[in-house]
Order: C-alpha cells, then sequence, then structure tokens
C-alpha cells in the first residue's frame, strides 16, 4: 500500500489508456458504485482497475463478436463515437477492395481524365450565352511585332554559281602564273586556298590583271571557305595598289579587313585618292552592273520579278547555315565596295550611287537577315551617301525611290533605320526620308510640300491629325470587304490591329523626324504646336483593353514620345526677356 507523503510509489504499472476503454450508450446500461461497475443486466460485478492487458484483451474479443457494419461501441462506421481498436482496423481492412481492383479502378479513372483532355480539344457547341461570356473576356493573342516582316529578296542556293577565269587575253610574267591561268578551274581554286595568289601577285612588281580581279569578285558569291580568302586577297591586293602609287609601302601593314567594320578606313600615305589622276584605274572598283550581278548570283530576285510578300515556303526549305553563309557573303561585299567608294570617291556617277544604294537597301529587308546586325551595310551607306555630288538636288530622288523599296510600313521603316544619324547628310535622309514615308501611307505625297526642310515640323503637326486610328480606319487599303463583313468580330479586331501596327510605324516614324532636327528656340512653337496634336488625336483616342495588347503598346510609344518631345520643349524654352526699371533712364 501507498502511504501518504510517501514519493516513490509501490505500484509501477502503466496508467490505463483511456481512449481504447469502451464507454457504455446510455447511463441505463450500468451504474458505477464506488470502485465497481454492475451492468443492466444484473450480471456480476467487474473490477475498474484492473489489469490493462486483460481489459485490452477482453475489450478485442468483444468487438470482434461485433456485426460487420457496426464498431466496437455498436454504431456505424460513419459514427463520431468511431474507436480506433485493433479489431475496427482488421474489420476496415476485411472490407477495401481486392489491390487488382483498386488498380483497375485508377486505370479507369486515367482513362476518363485522357478522355475529358480530348474532348477539351475538340470543338465544343456553346450555347449563346456561354459563347458571349467567352468573346467578352477574351485575350487577342495579336501584338505589334517588333522585327519587321521582311521581303523575300534572296532564293535558297544548293549549288555555288559557276564561276571561270577568262585568261585568253593575258600574258603571263612567270611561270607560276602561266601554270596558273592554264590550269582548270578546281586547280585555280586550289591556288587560292593554298595562298599561291598572295605570293604571286601580293608586293609584286606586276600588278594583278583585271580580269583575276573579276574573277574574285565572283567568288565572294561561293560559301564561305572560298569567299572569305578571295575577300582577304581583294582587300590585300587593293591596299597595295594605293601604297604603290603613293609610294609608302611600309604602312600597309596593320591595315586589315577587320579594321573596316570598327573604324573608317584612313591610309597612312599623304596622297590622298582625290588627287589620282581620273584616266587611272587603280585601286580597282566594279562597275554598278557587276555589282548587281554579283547579288544576282547569290540569290537576288530582279526588280521586275521582285516578290512584294515573304515566300514563307521557300524560306522554310533554306537551313539557318545557307542565312548564315549568305550573311558571310553580303558582309564581305559591303566591306569591299566600302574600301572601293572609299578609295575613290568618284569611281560611280550620282546616278548609279543611287540605283547601288536602292538596291542595297532592298537586299538589306531579306526575311533571313533581319535578326541579324547589319553594321557594314550601314557603313557602306554612309560612305555611298558622301559621295554624292549633288547632295541637295539628288535628295528628293533619292527619298522617293527608297520610299517604294517596300510596300509593308514596318519594312520601310526598317529602311529609314539602315542610316545612322551620325553624319549631316544621314540625319537630313532620315528626317526626309521619314516624312516621305508617312505621306506616301497617308496617300498625300504628291499633295504636300515635302521638300521645304524648314517646315518639316509645321507639316508634321497636319500629318498627325490624320495618323489617329479612326482616321486610318478610312483609308482605302482598310475598307472591309464583303466577305469579312458576314464575320464581324473576327474582322473587326483584325482591322483594329492594322490600324494600331500602321499607326505605330507612322508614329516612331514621326518622332525620327523631330529627332533629327536640330531643335533650337525658333522651332519652340511648332513643337509645342506637335505635343498637342500628339495628346489630342493620338493619346486620347486610343483606348487600352485587356483584350487587345497592340492597343496597350500603341499608347506606351504614344506616351513615350510624349514625354520625349516635352524634355526637348524645355530644352530650347526661350528664355524670358529680363526687366529693368532703369533700362530707359
Amino acid at each position: 500500500m501507498e502511504t501518504a507523503g510517501d514519493p516513490f510509489p509501490s505500484d509501477w504499472s502503466p496508467p490505463p489508456i483511456e481512449f481504447l476503454n469502451p464507454r457504455p450508450l446510455q447511463d441505463t446500461q450500468g451504474q458505477r458504485w464506488g470502485d465497481q461497475v454492475i451492468s443492466a443486466e444484473g450480471s456480476e460485478p467487474q473490477p475498474a482497475d484492473g489489469d490493462p492487458k486483460a481489459d485490452l484483451a477482453s475489450q478485442s474479443q468483444g468487438a470482434a463478436a461485433l456485426e460487420p457494419g457496426t464498431n466496437s461501441l455498436g454504431s456505424p462506421w460513419g459514427s463520431e463515437k468511431y474507436i480506433n481498436s485493433l479489431a475496427s482496423l482488421l474489420q476496415e481492412k476485411r472490407q477495401q477492395p481486392p489491390e487488382q481492383d483498386l488498380g483497375s479502378l485508377l486505370l479507369q479513372k486515367s482513362r476518363d481524365v485522357y478522355c475529358l483532355e480530348d474532348s477539351e480539344d475538340d470543338d465544343v457547341q456553346l450555347t449563346p450565352q456561354h459563347r458571349q461570356l467567352v468573346e467578352k473576356f477574351a485575350v487577342a493573342l495579336q501584338d505589334i511585332p517588333q522585327v519587321h516582316p521582311g521581303e523575300a529578296v534572296f532564293l535558297p542556293q544548293r549549288h555555288p554559281p559557276p564561276c571561270f577565269l577568262d585568261a585568253s587575253g593575258l600574258r603571263p610574267h612567270s611561270a607560276l602564273e602561266e601554270l596558273f591561268l592554264n590550269a582548270p578551274p578546281s586547280q585555280q581554286l586550289s591556288f587560292l586556298r593554298c595562298s599561291f595568289l598572295s605570293n604571286l601577285y601580293l608586293h609584286s612588281t606586276h600588278a594583278c590583271p583585271v580580269p583575276v580581279l573579276q574573277w574574285l569578285l565572283k567568288l565572294l558569291a561561293w560559301p564561305p571557305d572560298t569567299s572569305t580568302r578571295a575577300f582577304g586577297l581583294l582587300w590585300d591586293l587593293s591596299v597595295d595598289d594605293l601604297f604603290r602609287q603613293s609610294g609608302d609601302t611600309h604602312s600597309i601593314e596593320g591595315l586589315g579587313p577587320q579594321d573596316s567594320a570598327t573604324e573608317p578606313l584612313r591610309p597612312a600615305s599623304p596622297l590622298s585618292p582625290a588627287s589620282l589622276a581620273e584616266d587611272d584605274v587603280r585601286p580597282w572598283c566594279p562597275s554598278p552592273q557587276e555589282v548587281t550581278e554579283l547579288l544576282h548570283s547569290l540569290g537576288a530576285q530582279s526588280p521586275a520579278t521582285y516578290s512584294r510578300t515573304p515566300d514563307w515556303q521557300g524560306r522554310e526549305q533554306q537551313e539557318a547555315t545557307q542565312e548564315v553563309a549568305l550573311d558571310s557573303s553580303l558582309s564581305n561585299i559591303y566591306k569591299f565596295l566600302t574600301l572601293c567608294v572609299y578609295l575613290r570617291p568618284g569611281v560611280y556617277t550620282d546616278a548609279s550611287l543611287l540605283g547601288l544604294m536602292e538596291l542595297l537597301c532592298r537586299t538589306g529587308l531579306d526575311t533571313g537577315l533581319r535578326l541579324l546586325p547589319q553594321t557594314n551595310l550601314q557603313q557602306l551607306l554612309l560612305q555611298l551617301l558622301e559621295c554624292i555630288r549633288e547632295w541637295p538636288g539628288k535628295l528628293p530622288r533619292l527619298c522617293r525611290a527608297l520610299s517604294w523599296v517596300s510596300d509593308h510600313h514596318h519594312n520601310l521603316q526598317a529602311v529609314v533605320q539602315l542610316f545612322p544619324d551620325v553624319t549631316p547628310r544621314g540625319r537630313q535622309l532620315r528626317s526626309q526620308l521619314s516624312l516621305v514615308v508617312i505621306a506616301r501611307m497617308l496617300g498625300l505625297e504628291e499633295a504636300l510640300p515635302l521638300w521645304k526642310e524648314k517646315r518639316q515640323l509645321s507639316l508634321l503637326s497636319r500629318l498627325l491629325g490624320l495618323m489617329k486610328p479612326s482616321a486610318l480606319r478610312q483609308l482605302p487599303d482598310f475598307q472591309p470587304s464583303p466577305a469579312c463583313q458576314e464575320q464581324q468580330p473576327k474582322a473587326s479586331v483584325e482591322l483594329d490591329h492594322k490600324v494600331c501596327y500602321l499607326c505605330h510605324s507612322l508614329l516612331t516614324l514621326a518622332g525620327v523626324v523631330v529627332s533629327s532636327q536640330d531643335v533650337t528656340e525658333e522651332h519652340w512653337d511648332e513643337l509645342q504646336l506637335l505635343c498637342g496634336q500628339l495628346d489630342r488625336h493620338i493619346s486620347t483616342h486610343v483606348r487600352e483593353s485587356p483584350q487587345a495588347m497592340h492597343r496597350t503598346r500603341l499608347k506606351d510609344l504614344a506616351t513615350q514620345t510624349y514625354v520625349r518631345w516635352q524634355e526637348l520643349l524645355s530644352r530650347c524654352q526661350p528664355k524670358a526677356a529680363y526687366f529693368s526699371p532703369w533700362k530707359d533712364v
């Protein structure tokens, strides 16, 4: 027995587990009297604090004798008085389906899910109420692209164009040159790849014959392993001819073809190329006809058969390696022409320069070259601009020719960006060409005085009112056809996208016109009028919508343009006259 105040108990048995002990369902089933429990049937009393192991065993035997649908207390399995006993867990395990049945059940559920996913892909017949709800909250995937669509200029080439050296009228000066001129075409290419031609003509007393130079020029249209060697030899021979005439052969070192893409060409010779004699044909430069034939051998289409829409089927057949090879060949051509027009600025007439620039801008719009940098082409175009003799008189003709290079407004925007604004002529051409393209897209090219340079900003403020989306919808190109009117919701979304796309391009060109001007205090009133017209006709007319991302893009461009013009206004704001009361004294 345990005495009062004894800190150490004499009974070390574990305490009884209360949640496993069965409880009576009703108070009438049994009564507790002291330390004994008397059953309702009048059975003998049982001790309340007996052996826990015996109590647990008796409870398990009693629970096993119950019906399958009841728990240890005789209540249903879903009852709140469910007791988590060993017998109940065994009984619940017996009622579960076998593993095979469970696996088949899961397989059937997965099949039902797949059938449900397949049914979602099919055309589901929606009720008019559901269709109206879907159209209300549908989001249009059409957006204003950041890259121009381009034109199908170059067709895929599977084999290099034929190239033969006509050496019938040439007289060899050495046995090695005689061997080269009389060799078959395959061995002549071996002379180039093995650098025998460099040893034969570079730094030699005899200049390289013109037919050999023409043959090297045609090889620029071949794959990169051949065109790169031909370009390097053409570059070295041209520089060698220049310094041979100037008498300074020590400055050739350090001037290589890789310098043309990083910095302007600056020969160390004191003799300027412009001081060369007019009847001197050195350094050799290809004629415009030879340049045109070279581009055609690369796959460029002639202007008569030029496709205004991209040939996506033919472009899909062209591999990425062919596009890289085309870009490499064009880069070599651009670098060599840049060297030619720099060494001999007067080699081409103004008419030839305009035609050459139109052809080069057309080639720059090729669909396979849209994502590639056009640094070499930009440098060549700037060099050609500097070679035009009658610049003010040839500017309108050049702008008209370049404005018809493509019929797509985004492509024309890309043509404007081919001319960097790093030179005065480049900025003037960008501004004038942008204004001409805007007038052409609005159908007002012949009705406006586009060639008055001092009125460009005021003329642009008049055009901004015609650039708003509601006014662009009235153009003939955006009038819906009877077939499109039947599909009214879809046609309306496509028309809104086309209108916002055109407005985005026109607003970008308008920003080019303003940024190319030397804004001073005299232009403050015109620039302030431009800001008012932009906010009135475009910013307030474009309403953003979560279902049309192209409107958001147009709204962002209008806001950025307005902020940029406001910054120009703050810089060129005229200073207020200082008031002095002692001025007239």
